[in-house]
């Protein structure tokens, strides 16, 4: 308390080595050196601790650091961006981040082929309950939305297809319209989308949520490979559920079609399905079924990167969900666009 008022009382003077005399200074922490620098100055005080002979090691070593702490000048912030520059810099930022999710994809995929290949050939170490189980939940539980989803978005194309072709005469190509698009396009692209939304959150939640209790890091104290044991049976199991999901939305949309088809265009149902086994070849629908094993695949891998990225905290969990759900849409529609532009331009 002393040392406060003498340097409240003295703080407007100035003060050389001269004039100051620190033999009388007793017992001094921080808080005191930094009282003294602030009457004294950081330069001033540092010259005193140097030449003054009777101060212990302890309070000039004390001293000195708390000066050479408080005389280094703050960092200047930095200048504003102009637009362009800024716009750039963010663009760098946006495009280095994209690549590093690549390249951890790209080597967690790379990890899950190789597990693959050492566990396929063992049957003694598939994990059978895991892998029913997460057919259960990825396949069986997403049913109903697919059916329904699909049912609604092919009642919807063929009746815009309708609409249009009707101003040209040609409202019996609707039936062309709705299967083609849903046996190439629409039934493995809407499965895909839900499973992204619905199957990918929930894998990145469960494989997270097991981070942050730290079961993870008993599973690799047992001696066991938490690719083995949690990745690998949803990636198989969504590579099983996809397609049977792919090919339900596919009969789905084609009813919701027909449907629309028999109440607006009197197009009967076997009149209908005659004209799809006429019109429509077979290679439309095997183009659709392909895509959906490697969709599911993606799906699966980066639902579960994400869930061992978690970090921590609760609140990381909900980010690399919503990371994972944002990534696996992506992926599925660039995916989907260029395997469709691949199979158009090979005549597929």
């Amino acid at each position: 308390m002393a040392l406060k008022q003498t340097v409240e009382g003295y703080s407007g003077k100035n003060w050389s080595t001269n004039n100051v005399d620190l033999t009388g200074l007793g017992r001094v922490d921080t808080a005191g050196a930094s009282l003294l620098i602030s009457l004294l100055g950081a330069e001033t005080l540092m010259a005193l601790a140097e030449q003054d002979g009777t101060l212990p090691q302890e309070q000039r070593a004390l001293l000195h650091a708390v000066a050479d702490a408080m005389r280094q000048p703050p960092s200047p912030e930095p200048e504003g961006l102009s637009p362009i520059p800024q716009f750039l810099s963010e663009t760098g930022k946006s495009v280095e981040a994209i690549w590093h999710l690549t390249y951890l994809l790209a080597g967690f995929i790379g990890q899950i082929i190789a597990t693959l290949f050492v566990v396929l050939p063992r049957p003694s170490r598939w994990r059978v309950t895991p892998f029913v189980a997460a057919i259960h939940n990825t396949g069986l539980n997403a049913l109903p939305i697919v059916a329904l989803l699909t049912f609604l978005v092919g009642a919807v194309v063929a009746f815009l297809g309708a609409t249009v072709l009707k101003d040209f005469g040609a409202t019996i190509y609707t039936v062309n319209l709705v299967a083609f698009s849903f046996l190439r396009e629409f039934g493995v692209l809407l499965a895909a989308i839900i499973l992204a939304g619905r199957t990918a959150s929930a894998f990145t939640a469960q494989i997270g949520a097991m981070k942050v209790n730290e079961e993870l890091d008993a599973i690799r104290t047992l001696g066991l490979d938490p690719v083995e044991l949690l990745v690998i049976p949803r990636v198989l199991a969504m590579m099983i559920s996809l397609p049977i999901l792919t090919f339900v939305g596919m009969l789905s949309g084609l009813i919701g079609g027909g449907m629309v088809c028999a109440l607006a265009l009197d197009i009967s149902p076997a009149q209908f399905m005659a004209i799809v086994e006429r019109d429509i070849a077979l290679k439309h629908f095997l183009v659709g079924m392909s895509k959906a094993p490697f969709l599911a695949f993606l799906i699966a891998a980066i639902g579960c990167l994400e869930g061992l990225k978690v970090g921590g905290s609760a609140q990381s969990v909900g980010v690399h969900t919503t990371s994972s759900v944002v990534q696996s849409i992506f992926i599925v529609i660039l995916l989907d666009a260029v395997a469709a532009l691949f199979f158009m331009e090979m005549g597929w």
